[in-house]
C-alpha cells in the first residue's frame, strides 16, 4: 500500500485518518494542503475515483467567496478547486488509483 493523506494539521478528520493508519502500522505520507496542493495529475486521479462534487467543501468560507455556488461548468469548478486547496473536503486519502474524501475507515479496511 502506498497511502497519501492530504489535509491540514488543524482538521479533526485528518488527525483521525492519521491515527487510523498509525494504529494499524501502515506507513503513510502526510501532505499539508496549506503548504502544498494536489498536482493536476493527483487531482485528476482523485476526481476520477470520488467525483468532482464530492471534493468540494460547500461549507467552506471560501466556497461562497469564490462563487463556486454559481459556477456550473465542471472544468471551471475544477480549475478553481485546483488553485484553492482551502475548498477541498479533507482528508483526501489516496492509495494508488483509489481515493476517499473525508473519514472513511470502512473503505480503508478493504484496502488492507
Amino acid at each position: 500500500m502506498n497511502i497519501q493523506i492530504f489535509g491540514t494539521k488543524k482538521c479533526f478528520d485528518t488527525k483521525k485518518a492519521e491515527r487510523y493508519f498509525k494504529e494499524r502500522r501502515i506507513k503513510f505520507q502526510f501532505i499539508d494542503l496549506k503548504e502544498k496542493s494536489l498536482s493536476k495529475g493527483e487531482l485528476s486521479s482523485v476526481k476520477n475515483s470520488v467525483g468532482l462534487e464530492n471534493l468540494i467543501n460547500k461549507s467552506s468560507k471560501d466556497y461562497k467567496k469564490l462563487n463556486l455556488d454559481k459556477i456550473r461548468s465542471a472544468d471551471m469548478r475544477e480549475e478553481i478547486l485546483f488553485k484553492n486547496p482551502s475548498v477541498y473536503v479533507t482528508p483526501i486519502v489516496r492509495n494508488g488509483k483509489q481515493a476517499t474524501v473525508g473519514y472513511k475507515p470502512e473503505v480503508w479496511n478493504e484496502w488492507e
